[in-house]
């Protein structure tokens, strides 16, 4: 989406802003590669946090060295890498774990074992921009939203009234088109919309 808006908007730079829901790897990873600046929120849905223990972003990675630290201030090294959904992902732990004294903080296994994604690194160069704009999600909301709640109250409490992913497409496509009309008319003026027309 973000490659077709950058085209339909003619720039060379875009930053793309989306909700917890589009968050997905590969295509934070694609914006990353195509030269657009994504910023999405990651879903917490650590289990462990919920239930009191650490959470992985309690273990710091050391890039040098390519090993995490926990909480506990040990080594948790590389172990092996497999392929998990068409991800390449690394897992690290330590042998230390069962002898760890604060291990029902951590793990109720035998290991904590923490799982790294070959290209994390874009992940964690996002998230640093996200926690450096601190509105986004707020800008975000008041953009799309509203146009969004204007088609709901448009469309009613019906469901769309064609059937087949190509009609409800293009039923979709001339409700938007109807809101960008009188969303132009109300700024334009109607005139000034029809010479623009036009041109």
């Amino acid at each position: 989406m973000g490659t077709q808006a950058r085209k339909a908007m003619r720039v060379e730079y875009l930053t793309a802003i989306a909700d917890r829901g589009y968050f997905k790897s590969e295509e934070i990873l694609a914006c990353h590669m195509a030269g657009i600046v994504p910023l999405v929120p990651k879903s917490s849905t650590s289990g462990a946090k919920f239930e009191g223990r650490f959470d992985k972003a309690d273990f710091v990675y050391d890039r040098e060295y390519d090993e995490y630290a926990c909480p506990a201030g040990e080594r948790l090294i590389w172990r092996y890498t497999s392929v998990q959904a068409g991800l390449t992902t690394h897992r690290y732990w330590s042998s230390h774990c069962p002898r760890c004294p604060i291990k029902s903080k951590c793990t109720p296994g035998d290991y904590r074992r923490v799982s790294r994604w070959v290209h994390e690194e874009e992940l964690e160069v996002m998230q640093a921009r996200l926690d450096e704009a601190p509105d986004s999600m707020r800008i975000r909301r008041r953009t799309v939203e509203h146009p969004f709640g204007t088609l709901k109250a448009w469309m009613g409490a019906t469901h769309f009234l064609t059937k087949g992913l190509e009609r409800v497409k293009t039923e979709m496509s001339l409700h938007v088109l109807a809101y960008n009309l009188k969303r132009a008319m109300k700024l334009m003026g109607n005139e000034a919309l029809m010479v623009a027309m036009r041109a």
